[in-house]
């Protein structure tokens, strides 16, 4: 690849159809050329050839994932998708069988020194995670995956004489008058409930599926597939037990009194489920502008923050960003990118909330790393594993700090405050999915009834100040209903954990020296994925989450801050 044009736009971003039946004709050459070749520099064209054959494939997945979330009632778009929901697992079968080759090559030596060792373990991860047997399998999950995602994008909620949809309705599940909080929470959770028998069923099917890819794998159970897809290649379940242990020593006691706080300035003696989102009788700071003007402050913004100023600006001009709110459009946000181009391309939906600026800030980071990692030598490198993904995202949250005036104006420090309060929050409820998830996959044969009597019990366990009050459904054990992580990315929620605790540091240290955390926020963010989580976290000046004494230390320099 060789970089990004200057005068790229997303409109110039094409890829074609893979035709497989071609590209399972030139990955067999290329294992033919591997396993003949006679020197090192063969071995290494191979990789080259194949690695950019991956990029292609990757940035045509990745047009068709964004086109499809950026509008989900196209027809065409959601045919466009299925057919590839169809080919990916056999092209995923060609990939597999040339990293067996490298894994297994002659050569390896040489190859993990030229190469990094990285790749190695991320394909041994990779390998252990597909046979052919399970391609079936793979199509149905994506199905089942892109119908849940479809249903949440057809929402529309009536409230307040607007049509809404469960992004949109947010301003109001934020609003300072608590009955209007109450009143649109109800509405929110009543179109949960209509569709629950509906959520309940793709998420048994989502379980049963996932369940028979594990037995045909030969796997304990689909925990340990959903590690291996994760490709957690320096730590393994236990321990992220020993972390979730962790969390309700060290965070759910503080997150409690935090609450209890809330409640105090919220003037309430109970605080309720609807309560939470909202931290004081004013309400939550709002931004001062709308879609436009949130644009030109962070364009102001990251020109006051070398070297995003440039990459941004870039992103805006060519049109790499898609961040209004809109009927049919999917819920949430995220960062793709094209890798055969070098460029990302961040999806959000703004509601004007708060929430806009701290998503906006959050998928900037990881468009950041990935423009800053587009010259590493493979794709595997591209993209971090998502744990150390999530930290470039979260740290530039907090590293955008300084300029929030910007968006709050005299807000700003209160939107600073309610932001630490937020991440310290987020840790408990990261913790009770995460340990949600495992226990499902562990427990297959669990109804739909006893899953959400699970959940309750996470509640109960990592957020113990948490009442439904009247809102049945959600009371029942439904909310992590809304959560696509849940249905569509199994085991990728304590990745924001880990990272958060990483981007807790990096605050830490930015208050006395801010410059000297940004020059290590870049360099971390240019090593993509070229190294395992506690490699990167060392490099970055970062104690891992797993190390002992780390997280309590953390908790204790965020309670000091808001004292």
């Amino acid at each position: 690849m060789s970089g990004v044009k200057e005068t790229l736009n997303f409109d110039d971003v094409s890829a074609a159809v893979p035709d497989l039946d071609a590209l399972a004709g030139r990955m067999g050459a290329l294992e033919e050329a591997l396993g003949s070749a006679s020197t090192l520099d063969e071995c290494l064209g191979a990789v080259r050839t194949w690695d950019d054959l991956r990029r292609q494939v990757s940035t045509y997945g990745a047009l068709v994932e964004l086109r499809f979330c950026q509008d989900t009632t196209d027809d065409d778009r959601k045919a466009v998708r299925e057919a590839w929901d169809e080919e990916a697992p056999r092209w995923t079968e060609l990939d597999v069988s040339m990293q067996r080759a490298l894994l297994g090559h002659r050569r390896r030596p040489e190859l993990e020194a030229a190469l990094g060792a990285q790749a190695f373990a991320l394909w041994e991860s990779q390998v252990l995670a597909f046979d052919p047997l399970i391609k079936a399998d793979l199509v149905a999950e994506s199905k089942l995956a892109a119908e849940y995602v479809e249903l949440l994008a057809s929402a529309e909620l009536s409230f307040a004489g607007e049509q809404l949809n469960l992004s949109s309705i947010q301003k109001y599940q934020e609003a300072a008058e608590r009955s209007v909080r109450h009143d649109a929470e109800r509405v929110y959770w009543d179109w949960f409930a209509a569709h629950g028998e509906v959520l309940d069923r793709i998420f048994d099917d989502l379980v049963r599926v996932r369940t028979g890819i594990a037995r045909t794998l030969g796997a304990e159970d689909f925990v340990a597939v959903g590690y291996r897809r994760m490709c957690r290649v320096d730590y393994d379940r236990h321990d992220v037990e020993r972390l979730r242990a962790a969390v309700r020593e060290h965070v759910v006691p503080f997150a409690a009194e935090l609450r209890a706080r809330q409640a105090a300035a919220l003037g309430v003696e109970h605080l309720r489920a609807w309560d939470e989102p909202v931290h004081d009788k004013a309400g939550n700071p709002s931004p001062l502008g709308d879609h436009d003007w949130m644009v030109a402050r962070g364009r102001e913004m990251f020109d006051d923050m070398e070297p995003l100023g440039p990459f941004f600006r870039r992103m805006e001009a060519g049109g790499f960003l898609d961040l209004a709110d809109r009927k049919g459009k999917a819920g949430g946000g995220f960062c793709t990118g094209f890798a055969s181009y070098g460029m990302p391309f961040v999806f959000a939906n703004f509601n004007g909330t708060k929430h806009d600026v701290e998503v906006f800030t959050h998928e900037m980071g990881h468009a950041f790393q990935a423009y800053q990692s587009r010259h590493q030598p493979l794709s595997d490198y591209l993209w971090p594993t998502m744990e150390s993904g999530e930290i470039h995202s979260m740290s530039l949250e907090f590293l955008t700090w300084p300029h929030m005036e910007r968006f709050f104006g005299d807000d700003a420090e209160r939107f600073r405050r309610l932001h630490l309060t937020g991440a310290l929050l987020f840790l408990p409820y990261g913790t009770a999915v995460d340990h949600f998830q495992h226990e499902i996959y562990a427990r297959p044969d669990l109804t739909a009834h006893e899953r959400h009597e699970l959940w309750r019990q996470m509640e109960r366990t990592y957020l113990p100040w948490r009442d439904w009050d009247d809102l049945a459904y959600p009371a029942r054990g439904a909310a992590w209903q809304l959560l696509i992580h849940v249905y569509a990315m199994p085991f990728y929620f304590i990745d924001y954990v880990l990272a958060q605790v990483c981007a807790l540091q990096f605050w830490s240290r930015a208050r006395s020296d801010r410059e000297a955390v940004l020059r290590d926020y870049v360099a971390l963010c240019t090593r993509g994925g070229s190294a395992p989580f506690g490699e990167l976290t060392r490099s970055a000046g970062l104690d891992s989450p797993f190390e002992e004494g780390c997280l309590s230390a953390v908790v204790d320099q965020a309670r000091a801050a808001l004292a």
